[in-house]
């Protein structure tokens, strides 16, 4: 019997378009699917980022994606633009009916965030927000082992999300850097990355003491501000512009329901870190490290262990038996940062017929919302604050 066919939208052609086209094209066929994905229509907001449309795997190309959310025969909306837009668009494909996925963080302000978690729900429609790196091998697996207890009582949870991507102070403004683009800089980029492991691993945050500085609040305005590179040839122009987003953010927390301390630090301004997402787990029966510069593996201590070997051994997450892993290679031959999309594609399509979602959802994204709200508001008062 034929599967049944869900025609997909995109809108977004840049860096998470790209992430999320790989995967679109790649899912079926490496996971058996109860539904075929038709990669439908590209939408973009200039028709130069629409060229890699057919080499991405995109039936057709659009520049209108309130046209296209309105089409009878899309079913499934996702939405990959700077996160301004996330609103209007998902909160318009809810409105007619179409399943939505929506890159993180979900919007700009609470208000927003909890507007499109009222449309997805009113709508009855699936939703989905992007929190890639859980469904990385080595969290997933990470995730059941807490479930199951083998780490024990939780004591701490330790977050730092490093790049060093702006460091130079002569990198242009770009989207990324503008306060009505992206609502927040460091926080919201990868701070809610850290948060949502955070809160799907061990417990949600309940409370935030934190500091966030700006360290280069000038920067060259260029003819054209999208990506995140400052390096695809654009023109730079003689005016400066006020960054007025946060270039790092730190914080200290508590779990609710909890006695577990966490610390997080997001940062644009670690010198030499590319993309070095970790955290460290530690608790009464063990502990477990891991990061995404070499993700598929993970460094787990178990307290259990004769007291002769015992010792922080380097578990690799894509061996057989491990989530996601049996889809890919043999034992030892890595998967890499794309693959995340393909498995949280997977988990979408793979649950999108079912009540109960396993994964993450426009909840879990206010959530995290929440947390970061929080932290913007103890850093201007300087005080402990709960999140609401």
């Amino acid at each position: 019997m034929a599967k049944k066919t869900l025609n997909v939208a995109l809108v977004g052609a840049q860096f998470m378009g790209k992430a999320h086209s790989n995967a679109w094209r790649k899912v079926g066929m490496f996971f058996d699917l109860p539904v075929k994905p038709v990669m439908k229509v590209l939408c973009g907001k200039f028709p130069e980022e629409l060229e890699v449309a057919e080499r991405y795997g995109w039936d057709e190309t659009s520049l209108n994606w309130k046209e296209v959310v309105n089409r009878p025969d899309i079913d499934i909306v996702d939405i990959c633009t700077p996160n301004f837009l996330h609103p209007p668009i998902a909160i318009a494909a809810a409105k007619a009916g179409k399943h939505v996925m929506c890159e993180k963080p979900l919007a700009n302000t609470m208000k927003d965030a909890e507007a499109m978690l009222a449309a997805v729900k009113k709508a009855g429609v699936k939703h989905m927000c992007g929190f890639s790196y859980r469904f990385a091998p080595a969290v997933a697996t990470i995730k059941q082992m807490i479930a199951k207890g083998e780490l024990g009582r939780i004591f701490h949870f330790r977050a730092a999300y490093q790049q060093d991507w702006i460091v130079d102070p002569d990198f242009p403004m770009v989207w990324r850097l503008k306060k009505k683009h992206t609502g927040s800089g460091a926080l919201g980029d990868i701070g809610a990355h850290i948060t949502d492991l955070c809160q799907y691993l061990i417990g949600d945050v309940s409370e935030v003491s934190a500091a966030m500085q700006t360290f280069i609040k000038k920067r060259a305005i260029t003819e054209s501000d999208t990506g995140i590179s400052g390096k695809s040839g654009e023109k730079r122009t003689k005016k400066m512009g006020i960054v007025d987003v946060d270039d790092a953010a730190v914080f200290l927390a508590r779990i609710k329901g909890s006695d577990a301390l966490a610390t997080f630090e997001a940062t644009r301004f670690a010198t030499g870190r590319r993309n070095f997402n970790s955290i460290e787990i530690y608790g009464s029966e063990g502990s477990v490290l891991w990061n995404q510069e070499d993700m598929n593996v993970f460094q787990y201590f178990n307290r259990n262990d004769p007291g002769h070997v015992q010792g922080f051994r380097r578990v690799h997450a894509t061996d057989g038996g491990h989530p996601y892993a049996d889809a890919w290679w043999p034992t030892g031959h890595i998967i890499g940062y794309e693959h995340l999309f393909v498995h949280e594609i997977y988990d979408y399509l793979s649950n999108i017929n079912k009540k109960k979602a396993p994964y993450s959802t426009f909840e879990d994204a206010v959530s995290c919302q929440r947390v970061l709200a929080a932290v913007e508001k103890s850093a201007s008062s300087r005080k402990w604050e709960k999140v609401k």
